[in-house]
């Protein structure tokens, strides 16, 4: 039979709220609140600390005040009689002084130990919400990859925020752990939402925090995949050096999955990109390696794991960077490789940004062949790419492509010079619909 919450009726009483005010502050109905108090029902972990807050009371507190009704006076009464029966039947029995300080002291010793299971025991999570969580940010992770920035932003951020919140509460030891690699998680995806923004800052911060939860909970998939992203940062503000270490130090950490690969590719872009030769060849053929030896480690869906596809695009900028006829030519074999595999995927595979890129690389290719028809070709789905698929690194390339149209070895030809005017006119638009103003 439940017991009235009377503590919890007080508690609200004393700081004003009805049952109506106090069911509109957490966003239950009026019902619901009815239910605690009554004992029919308990709040959900996930909605304690916003009750909590409503009451002015820490969470543990709440659970104190949630906890069943103190036993009737007739119980005690009882219990304190039977325990005088106790004592009378031993009248021999006789306890010093010394004696009764010890046996308070280990009553008191004792309790320290009780305080102590208790604290270990509470949580303000459970298994099925972590769950929950889990399978959010999967949900997240993959529809990154096709879905523009704004439409997913604000549910990332929101997710974050309710992780730090539980964080800030109290779970048993394998909870906090998940908590961290989930609060990881959803930092590597605000990482990736300022990296395509152009925000390398932010960016920064967030890839900071997501290391910091990666040792909280002990990851090492975790840790690898946010020295990629690390990675990512420091290539896009040209520290190409440091992109291509941070990319490297990650690798201790690879122990599966396709992550190894990932790392691989970003080092032989950023060496290529410094103009060396034989580190930025020799880590493509260990990112190949690196896919044909992964275990069977599931990686998560979107952001988080590395498609052959994508290794094409970074293998096709690597090739496209060291410049020489050769490398040019693989260069070109590279960019459609990943073109032909994203395009054969399923739509929500398709990485847009991924596919603007290898574009961008074939047309960069073909100029470099002198082939300006194909510089046209493939250059004219770029431009005519939905602004809000075009982020902050496509928008570089594209700016680096225009200086190059703007060299005076193609000022004969009237195609490029219409093309570097169309390169330029798309250039001065905005790109990214900020996530800061709603969608409509």
């Amino acid at each position: 039979m439940a017991s009235k919450r009377h503590q919890f009726v007080q508690r609200r009483e004393a700081v004003g709220h009805t049952q109506e005010s106090l069911a509109e502050a957490v966003q239950v109905d009026r019902t619901t609140v009815g239910r605690w108090e009554t004992g029919r029902s308990t709040p959900q972990p996930w909605m304690r600390p916003k009750l909590a807050r409503a009451l002015k009371v820490s969470v543990d507190q709440l659970a104190a005040l949630l906890s069943a009704a103190p036993a009737p006076v007739e119980a005690v009464a009882r219990t304190h009689s039977e325990t005088d029966e106790g004592a009378a039947r031993e009248p021999n029995q006789r306890i010093s002084p010394d004696d009764r300080s010890i046996i308070a002291a280990v009553a008191a010793d004792a309790e320290e130990s009780a305080i102590f299971l208790r604290s270990v025991s509470a949580s303000n999570v459970d298994d099925t919400l972590l769950e929950q969580i889990d399978a959010d940010i999967a949900r997240l992770a993959a529809d990154y990859v096709s879905k523009p920035v704004p439409e997913i932003f604000h549910e990332i951020g929101s997710l974050r925020r309710a992780v730090f919140e539980l964080l800030g509460g109290r779970q048993q030891p394998y909870q906090a752990g998940h908590l961290y690699l989930q609060a990881g998680r959803l930092c590597g995806l605000a990482t990736h939402v300022a990296l395509d923004l152009g925000q390398y800052g932010a960016a920064a911060t967030h890839s900071r925090t997501a290391w910091r939860c990666a040792e909280s909970a002990g990851h090492n998939g975790l840790r690898a995949w946010v020295r990629s992203v690390q990675s990512l940062i420091a290539y896009w503000q040209q520290n190409h050096r440091e992109a291509a270490e941070v990319a490297r130090s990650g690798l201790p950490y690879a122990d599966g999955g396709t992550i190894a690969a990932r790392l691989l590719s970003l080092e032989a872009r950023a060496a290529a990109a410094l103009g060396d030769n034989a580190s930025a060849l020799r880590a493509v053929r260990a990112a190949a390696a690196a896919r044909n030896e992964a275990s069977a480690v599931v990686d998560l869906p979107g952001v988080f794991t590395f498609p052959e596809a994508k290794q094409w695009t970074y293998a096709g900028t690597a090739f496209l960077a060291l410049g020489s006829r050769l490398n040019v030519d693989q260069a070109v074999e590279a960019s459609s490789m990943a073109i032909a595999l994203y395009e054969t995927a399923p739509q929500s595979e398709q990485s847009s940004g991924d596919l603007l890129a290898a574009r961008l690389d074939l047309a960069n290719a073909h100029l470099a062949q002198g082939d300006f028809g194909g510089v046209q070709e493939k250059l004219s789905v770029v431009l005519d790419a939905s602004p809000d698929r075009r982020t902050a690194s496509i928008s570089t390339r594209l700016c680096a492509l225009s200086a190059r149209l703007a060299q005076p070895v193609y000022a004969g030809s009237p195609l490029i010079l219409s093309l570097r005017e169309n390169v330029r006119e798309v250039c001065s638009r905005p790109a990214l619909t900020s996530p800061s103003e709603p969608v409509t």
